[in-house]
């Protein structure tokens, strides 16, 4: 399952911000977004992914997503970092 890689990951991007500055620099080796998070920017990954040729993944929640990132709050999109 993508989010065990997810919560294995020791280098990992968290946030919209960090997940776009990861996909421009091509330092993402797979995106993670909530299926619950504002369309306009998940449609916005999902282009820049594309351009990238990075993978991208649509989990059910942004709370599962926090979860699997280790973190207290929701989480709108992540991302494993190539290492």
């Amino acid at each position: 399952m993508p989010l065990d890689q997810l919560k294995a990951a020791s280098n990992k991007a968290i946030g919209t911000k960090q997940v776009l500055k990861a996909i421009e620099s091509e330092e993402a080796s797979l995106v993670f977004v909530a299926q619950d998070a504002d369309a306009q920017m998940i449609m916005s990954l999902k282009r820049s992914c594309e351009k990238h040729s990075i993978k991208f993944v649509v989990v059910s929640s942004k709370t599962q997503l926090g979860q699997a990132c280790g973190i207290d709050v929701g989480a709108a999109s992540a991302a494993i970092l190539r290492a």
